[in-house]
C-alpha cells in the first residue's frame, strides 16, 4: 500500500481534516485541538458510543460509524490516521487510491501544535500521565498557560488536553508505535527541547521484542535533543543511566542520592499527601508537598520541579503548584467512599507499577485492610513474559482477586498468563489471593468479605465491565452493621 505523506500536496491553506479513529481518548482530543483553532473536522471510527461520542459531539464533530470509502467524500485536504487503523482497513485502501495526503497521530500534534512552541516531552515505562499532568498544572498555576496534551484526564482542566497562550507544549511521551506505516515510536515525533525520563523496563510486548529494542527507542529519542537542551532523568534506574550515555545535551540525574543534581529525602506520608525536601546540587531548594501518596510521586514532583527550575518558575511557584494539584482521572483516584469503605480506580498493569501503586495506598491508608482488585487487560500483562514479575508485587495488599484475563489470539497457552497461578503463588507467599473467572464473580466473592474501613483498590486499564460503580451501588444496599 502506497500513501503519500507530503503536506506539499495538499490545498494551502488546509481547511477540511478528517481523522480516521477519532473515539480514541488522544484522537478526540486532537480533534478538539484542531477544531478550537479553526478546521473543519470530520471523522469515522468502528465504535462510536460514549463518553467520546458525548465529547465529539459537545465539539460539534459528529463521527461516522464504521470505516469505508464514502468518509472521503468531500474530499478532505489531509487525513490523520490513527494506530488502530491496519493496513487493510477499507478506508485506508481507499486513502491511498485518493492519493490524499495524510499524517499519523504524533506527526500531526507536531505539525499542528508542537513545532511552534518549546516541547517538554515526559517519557518513560511508568509515571508518564502523572509526571506530565504535574507539569501541565503547575504550569497554568505559574500563568504561563501551557498547551498540552496527556493520556489521563487532569482534574484542573476537566480534560486530557488544552490549548494555551503560552509558549510551552506538555506532551506525554509513548513509546508504543506510531502506525501502520510507521512502526516507531510515538516520541519520536515530538521535537523535545527539554524532556523527563522516569523509568525504562521491558514493556508492550506486541511490537517490541525485549529491553534491548526499548532501550534503542529511547536512546533515538534522547539524540533528538538539542544541544542547548535538558534531559531530567531518573538516573538510579540502571536502563535509564543507559539510555542517556551518550545524549547531546546536559543531564540532570535524579532520585533518592545526594550526588544527584535533583534529590529528595524525609518523605513523610499525611493521608492522600506526601511531604518532601528538594535539593539541588547538594543545597535544600524547597520543602514541597504533592497531593498524591507515594514516593514514586515524589520522585516525579522532583523531575517536575527540576524542569521549572530550567525554564525560570520560582521555587515558591512550584510549592503552590504541587501543593494544588488536583490529580488525574484514574491514578489513585477515588471513585466514592460508602459505609466507610473507600473504592479506588488506578489504571495500574506493569508489575512496577502495580507495586509502587499498592505500596502507595497501604502508606496512605496505613491500618486499613487494603483489598487489591486486578485484571491483566494490556497485551503485555496478558502473556506470561511478566507471570514471575508480578509475585512480589501484591505484597501491600492483603487481600488480592485477580481476573482470569481473555486469551490473546493467535498466543499458545503456555505463553499466556494465568491469573490461578499467580493466586497460587500469592498463597505459598503467605498472602490471601483468589483467581476468579470474570467481573460478576469477583463481586460475588468481594462482597461478603468486606469489613469496615476497608479500601479496595481495583487496577486495570480498561473499563473493567463497570466494577467501581457496581460495588459503589452494592456497598449502597448494606447497612454498615452487616458489613
Amino acid at each position: 500500500m502506497e500513501l503519500s505523506a507530503d503536506l506539499n500536496q495538499a490545498p494551502d491553506p488546509i481547511r477540511h481534516i478528517h481523522i480516521m479513529g477519532i473515539c480514541g481518548t488522544g484522537m478526540a482530543a486532537l480533534a478538539g485541538m484542531l477544531k478550537s483553532s479553526g478546521y473543519s473536522v470530520t471523522g469515522s471510527d468502528k465504535a462510536v458510543y460514549p463518553p467520546m461520542s458525548l465529547f465529539l459531539d459537545g465539539i460539534g464533530i459528529h463521527p461516522m460509524d464504521g470505516y469505508g470509502e464514502e468518509n472521503l467524500n468531500p474530499r478532505p485536504d489531509l487525513v490523520i490516521v490513527g494506530n488502530v487503523i491496519t493496513r487493510k482497513n477499507p478506508e485506508a485502501m481507499a486513502l491511498a487510491h485518493a492519493k490524499i495526503p495524510y499524517l499519523s497521530f504524533p506527526q500531526a500534534l507536531a505539525h499542528f501544535f508542537i513545532k511552534s512552541r518549546t516541547s517538554l516531552v515526559v517519557t518513560g515505562t511508568h509515571g508518564k500521565t502523572t509526571t506530565s499532568s504535574l507539569l501541565a498544572s503547575c504550569l497554568h498555576q505559574a500563568g504561563l498557560d501551557p498547551t498540552f496534551m496527556i493520556g489521563g484526564i487532569v482534574r484542573d482542566f476537566d480534560a486530557n488536553f488544552h490549548l494555551g497562550t503560552g509558549p510551552h507544549f506538555v506532551s506525554e511521551g509513548d513509546e508504543y508505535d506510531t502506525a501502520f506505516f510507521d512502526k516507531e515510536s510515538k516520541f519520536l515525533h515530538y521535537r523535545p527541547d527539554i524532556a523527563i525520563i522516569t523509568s525504562v523496563e521491558f514493556d508492550h510486548a506486541d511490537i517490541f521484542a525485549d529491553l534491548d529494542a526499548i532501550k534503542r527507542s529511547f536512546k533515538k529519542f534522547v539524540s533528538l535533543l538539542p544541544a542547548n537542551g535538558l534531559i531530567v532523568a531518573h538516573l538510579e534506574d540502571a536502563n535509564v543511566a543507559e539510555v542517556v550515555q551518550q545524549a547531546p545535551c546536559e543531564v540532570q540525574g535524579y532520585g533518592f542520592d545526594k550526588s544527584l543534581d535533583w534529590s529528595l529525602a524525609e518523605v513523610h506520608a499525611e493521608g492522600g499527601s506526601t511531604r518532601f525536601k528538594a535539593r539541588f546540587q547538594g543545597q535544600e531548594w524547597a520543602d514541597l508537598t504533592v497531593r498524591l501518596p507515594g514516593r514514586h510521586n515524589c520522585l516525579n514532583s522532583l523531575a517536575v520541579a527540576a524542569v521549572l527550575h530550567r525554564i525560570g518558575v520560582s521555587p515558591n511557584l512550584t510549592k503552590q503548584g504541587l501543593s494544588q494539584f488536583g490529580g488525574i482521572k484514574r491514578r489513585q483516584e477515588v471513585r466514592g467512599i460508602v459505609n466507610t469503605i473507600t473504592v479506588i480506580d488506578d489504571f495500574a498493569h506493569h508489575p512496577t507499577a502495580v507495586r509502587e501503586t499498592l505500596q502507595a495506598l497501604k502508606a496512605a491508608y496505613a491500618g486499613q485492610r487494603l483489598i487489591t482488585i486486578f485484571e491483566p487487560r494490556t497485551n503485555s500483562s496478558r502473556r506470561a513474559i511478566f507471570q514471575q514479575d508480578y509475585i512480589p508485587c501484591f505484597d501491600s495488599s492483603d487481600l488480592t482477586l485477580i481476573r482470569e484475563p481473555m486469551p490473546l489470539d493467535g498466543i499458545p497457552e503456555k505463553d499466556l498468563f494465568s491469573a490461578q497461578q499467580l493466586a497460587k503463588d500469592l498463597m505459598t507467599r503467605g498472602l490471601q489471593a483468589q483467581s476468579c473467572p470474570d467481573t460478576d464473580t469477583i463481586l460475588d466473592r468481594l462482597l461478603p468479605l468486606l469489613q469496615p474501613n476497608d479500601v479496595v483498590a481495583i487496577l486495570s486499564n480498561g473499563g473493567f465491565d463497570n466494577i467501581h460503580a457496581r460495588l459503589l451501588v452494592e456497598l449502597e444496599k448494606k447497612s454498615p452493621e452487616n458489613l
